[in-house]
């Protein structure tokens, strides 16, 4: 039984498709690393919420999970809805111990590898 979990904590849309990269993500991250559980959340219009995703953590025996908001910057949602969350998160499951990561958009190396990304395949002068 694992005792470290990752929520990937996304916006969510109406259309499922729309997650589709973020399972993908989350298939990756759990692929280097086998022994943790790793899962989705969503703010708004999927589930399982953070609560639910902390819920269902928690019992797997996760006891300490890494919150890793997948969002560019940290615009309104994050400044205000998502502490709530966490909060709502918090309170469904005490013992938990909650780590938030800063927004995936404000790391240098999410940055870096979309830089790469954008200049792949374009000749240099």
């Amino acid at each position: 039984m694992t005792e470290q979990g990752i929520v990937l904590f996304a916006h969510g849309a109406r259309d499922a498709r729309w997650a589709e990269p973020f399972a993908r993500l989350q298939r990756l991250v759990a692929a280097r690393l086998p022994d943790a559980q790793v899962t989705l959340a969503f703010l708004e219009h999927m589930t399982p919420d953070l609560a639910a995703a902390a819920q269902a953590l928690a019992a797997k025996g996760v006891t300490r999970v890494r919150v890793v908001p997948l969002f560019f910057g940290r615009g309104g949602h994050l400044r205000e809805d998502f502490p709530g969350h966490v909060a709502r998160a918090q309170a469904a499951v005490p013992g938990l111990v909650i780590d938030v990561t800063e927004a995936a958009g404000e790391s240098d190396a999410v940055l870096a590898a979309l830089a790469d990304f954008a200049l792949a395949g374009l000749e240099r002068a």
